[in-house]
Parts: structure tokens; C-alpha cells; sequence
């Protein structure tokens, strides 16, 4: 079999929808697919992704913002040809913030997308998750694996969202003949995280950089396995770019393993934070252990993952260093934002501009 290893600037632009687009993994994906000569239209309702995020695009020829919630149908008037279907909040904190509104993204939301796929016989790539694992009882997790969820639990809004949201997409395939990839990421992490989101990176890199104590939850010996954005970001265009045969879902993440406490440490020593460590009860349903297989990543797509933690750390920590130094000049209001309501419309037209 034969692959491709990398995404080159393509000869036939796509237009292209991220749903989810302004947000951490999505505004990230924007960047890449306009470089590589797309058209890209970014969906998002700002819950957890912000206009900072893509504020740089606003006024590009060949970006639209379109601020929309998913779980309210998608009406846009010219061809797509590809959709990144990431929407949903991400992080325990935001989540569980509302549960019902999160569940309601993973399926309504999810439908909605594919029924634009379907009308627009476009390709659809899912972004699931690795929490479909749950707590696992099998490790490393392969795809085959079932998972471990608490169906009735705090987290199971996203974990059991995500789950009906994978049964979507291949029901559509079935019923409908619909091109879907589904993309099964691990805990990834790097610039345009939110500062405020509790998630482990996040948090301990802003404690250490304020001189705060570090939360563990736990005894900080349970593990994950962190991806560094740039790396999460190729894989999952290799994905959408991949023969229609490859489906998945596909386990992307970065399988070196790491326990809580040497994340914790690793960043202490990259910040040279005096910040100490404080240990808290660990969160019901917390999974213990996580840790990738990516033997069909590697098989099919030819990826996986080329960033270190360490360096992974240290662009995240000057990515945060800056933000926080520069704190009050982004609490200005933002300019720029209201001139661009013209690309903010449900029913979209994606003429050239004048």
C-alpha cells in the first residue's frame, strides 16, 4: 500500500467547513488548510472558541467567518468539498457547564453536519475522541477496543455524545453512501489552549508562570499521553486526505506515556517556577491510564507524532507567557470584529470578494 506522508499546497483548492473553527484544534486547521491554497469557512458560536483565535483571517480573500451554533441546521448556498466536523466543547470544566447543551452538539449537531454532507456530497471527517474509552480496562487502547464508560456519570455527556456522534457517521455511511473519516484524538495540547480550561497542560503551565501552587488531582501517578498540536494537526489532514476505503476511526495521539506528576515537574524545571505541588481528590470517573495504539496511523497514513514533550512544553509555555504578560491589552475591546458581520450570516455566499 502506499500513502501520503505529507500535505503539499494543493493544485485543485477545496472549499472547506471546520465547524468548531475558532477553537483551539480548529483555528489551528484554518491556518494550515488557507496555506495550502483553500477556501475555508469557519462555523463556530464562540461557547469555548474565540475570535482571537482566527483574528488574523478575518480579512483574508479566501476565509469566512460564520457564527454558528451546529445544533441549528447549516444553510450555505455554494459547493463544499470537504467538512471537519469538530464542535463541542472539549475540557470537563466547559462540558459539563452544560451537560444537556453538550449532548445536544454531539448528536443534533453531528446529524446537521451530515445532512450538509449529504447534500453537498462532501467528505466528512469526525472529530471524536479518545474518551470513548472511558476509563479503560484495556491498555494501551487500540481502536478495536469497546471502551469503559459510565454511561449516568459527569463526564458522560461528552463520552457517550461522542459515541452516538461515531454511530452517526457510519449509519450516514450505510444508509447513505456518505465519504466520512472518523479521527479519535488523544489529549492534545499547545498554543491557543484556554488559559481557564482545566485541562492538565493549561493549568499547570499558568500556575507555574503566576508562582500559584500546582493542582494534581490524584496522587499525580495516574497517566496520559500528550500530542503536541502541530503533530495532532497533520495527522488529521492525512486522514481527510486518505483513500475513501480508510475510515477509521483512527486513535491519534502521541504514545509516549507520561504520568500527571512528571508533567507537572517537567514544567516546573521549563519555567523555573517556584510554584509548589498540591494534591487533590481525583474527579469521579477520571480515567487512570490512556495511551494510544496508532498502528493504523502508521499503517495507513504514514504518521505519527515527530514533537517532544519537552519542546512541546517550552513553545506552549511562550505561547502562555505572552499572553498573560499582555493580559490587559487584550481586555481592550476588540476591533475589526463588527465590520466582518457581513461573513457572519447563516445563508452564505462565497462569491470573490472585490
Amino acid at each position: 500500500m502506499t500513502y501520503q506522508t505529507s500535505i503539499l499546497r494543493s493544485r485543485n483548492p477545496h472549499t472547506v467547513l471546520i465547524t468548531g473553527g475558532a477553537g483551539f484544534i480548529g483555528s489551528h486547521l484554518c491556518d494550515v488548510l488557507l496555506r495550502r491554497g483553500n477556501r475555508v469557512i469557519c462555523a463556530d458560536n464562540l461557547f469555548t472558541g474565540s475570535i482571537d483565535n482566527i483574528r488574523p483571517l478575518l480579512n483574508h480573500p479566501r476565509f469566512t467567518f460564520l457564527k454558528h451554533d451546529v445544533r441549528d441546521p447549516l444553510d450555505i448556498a455554494d459547493p463544499i468539498d470537504q467538512i471537519y466536523s469538530l464542535a463541542c466543547p472539549a475540557s470537563p470544566r466547559h462540558y459539563q457547564r452544560d451537560p444537556i447543551g453538550t449532548m445536544r452538539t454531539c448528536v443534533v449537531g453531528t446529524i446537521n453536519v451530515l445532512e450538509l454532507a449529504r447534500q453537498k456530497s462532501a467528505r466528512v471527517l469526525q472529530a471524536s475522541t479518545s474518551e470513548v474509552y472511558g476509563d479503560p480496562e484495556v491498555h494501551p487502547q487500540p481502536e478495536a477496543y469497546l471502551g469503559h464508560v459510565n454511561m449516568i456519570g459527569p463526564r458522560a455527556c461528552y463520552d457517550e455524545g461522542k459515541r452516538a456522534a461515531e454511530t452517526l457517521v457510519f449509519d450516514y455511511r450505510r444508509m447513505h453512501g456518505l465519504d466520512v473519516k472518523v479521527a479519535r484524538i488523544f489529549n492534545t495540547y499547545g498554543p491557543r489552549m484556554l488559559e481557564n480550561d482545566g485541562r492538565v497542560v493549561s493549568n499547570f503551565i499558568v500556575q507555574a508562570l503566576r508562582g500559584d501552587p500546582i493542582t494534581i488531582y490524584g496522587r499525580g501517578d495516574q497517566t496520559r499521553s500528550f500530542c503536541f498540536i502541530d503533530d495532532l494537526i497533520r495527522g488529521i489532514e492525512l486522514l481527510m486526505e486518505s483513500a475513501p476505503s480508510v475510515t477509521g476511526p483512527c486513535n491519534l495521539g502521541n504514545p509516549q506515556e507520561v504520568t500527571i506528576e512528571t508533567v507537572a515537574r517537567e514544567i516546573l524545571a521549563c519555567t523555573r517556577s517556584t510554584s509548589t505541588l498540591r494534591f487533590e481528590p481525583l474527579p469521579k470517573d477520571d480515567p487512570r491510564r490512556r495511551k494510544p495504539v496508532i498502528e493504523m496511523a502508521e499503517r495507513s497514513l504514514g504518521w505519527r507524532p515527530r514533537i517532544g514533550l519537552k519542546d512541546g512544553l517550552q513553545a506552549t509555555i511562550a505561547y502562555f507567557s505572552l499572553k498573560i504578560a499582555t493580559a490587559s491589552l487584550s481586555a481592550a475591546p476588540a476591533h475589526g470584529v463588527a465590520s466582518s458581520s457581513r461573513r457572519r450570516r447563516v445563508q452564505l455566499s462565497l462569491a470573490p470578494r472585490s
